[in-house]
């Protein structure tokens, strides 16, 4: 690795900085400094401060080897947050596996839509069960209850890799006891009822997944991103399924597509629910709603 592309290798903690961001950029990478700062602070043991208060600190050469690689996999269209091993979500620090969606910070308005409800539901009755369907890396119940201690959460998922990696997170944030997995097909092994249930399901048309970003088509399991032939196979698995696993007075809350929220909130409504509330992403789109069982006249 050197400055320049050429021989001399950088020994300083300030021209490695250089030159990652320099090589991401000319590779036409988007927050390319970004990228280049979380690969060398991750692989040198290094902070913003030490950049700026001790620019000229000398690199081993096996931390540059580190890092070296690490740019490679970044410049082949790995996320960065892969290489790294683990992501930020809700403040909270997430491992990741190939048998998991990245968490993204449009899921974390999820997050925010149901957690007035969680608290509600937990202060009023001193307990809320969660259900999560596709929980992945356990990043939205997890997040849950890290805000709310008397809440507990099913974690549910169809990949056995996928669960493990949901178990770790709990065990390492310390939430375990009040987080458990199991391996079902949406509800297929699910029993009991819960005052919640949410999910963040496989949402993109088929035909529209090669169309997507390399680091989400060559990344992200295909099955955590695939929703059929019009993206809205879950959503009809979901709403045709979970009146029978809510609590009288429960609420459903989901991540959509931009486009989607009338598609949706149609086939909530066929199956007997009404949208209570819905929610736009970070960059003002359509992207969770939350609904509850229609109330039937007398």
């Amino acid at each position: 690795m050197t400055e320049t592309g050429a021989t001399a290798t950088p020994a300083t903690l300030a021209g490695l900085l250089r030159t990652v961001r320099a090589r991401l950029a000319e590779a036409g990478i988007g927050d390319a400094g970004l990228d280049a700062r979380l690969i060398v602070e991750h692989f040198s043991g290094t902070t913003r401060t030490d950049a700026i208060v001790s620019p000229d600190r000398e690199l081993a050469p096996p931390v540059l080897a580190e890092i070296e690689a690490a740019l490679s996999r970044r410049l082949a269209g790995e996320p960065v947050h892969r290489i790294l091993g683990f992501r930020e979500f809700y403040g909270l620090r997430l491992f990741l596996s190939p048998e998991t969606l990245e968490p993204r910070p449009d899921t974390e308005t999820l997050v925010d839509l149901v957690l007035p409800f969680v608290r509600e539901v937990a202060k009023r009755e001193g307990a809320c069960c969660i259900l999560d369907l596709g929980t992945g890396t356990g990043a939205i119940p997890l997040a849950l209850l890290s805000q709310v201690p008397q809440a507990t959460a099913i974690g549910a998922d169809v990949v056995p890799g996928a669960l493990a990696t949901a178990r770790r997170n709990a065990e390492q944030l310390g939430l375990s006891d009040r987080f458990e997995t199991v391996e079902s097909d949406w509800f297929s092994k699910i029993s009991g009822r819960f005052h919640l249930i949410v999910s963040n399901p496989p949402y993109i048309k088929n035909t529209d997944i090669g169309a997507l970003q390399r680091e989400v088509r060559g990344f992200d399991p295909l099955l955590a991103l695939d929703g059929g032939d019009d993206g809205l196979d879950a959503y009809r698995v979901i709403a045709a399924g979970t009146a029978a696993y809510l609590e009288v007075g429960g609420r459903v809350a989901l991540e959509i597509g931009f486009d989607q929220r009338t598609s949706v909130t149609d086939i909530f409504g066929v199956a007997g629910f009404e949208l209570l509330a819905a929610g736009n992403d970070l960059a003002g789109n359509d992207r969770t709603l939350l609904f509850q069982r229609r109330i039937k006249a007398l």
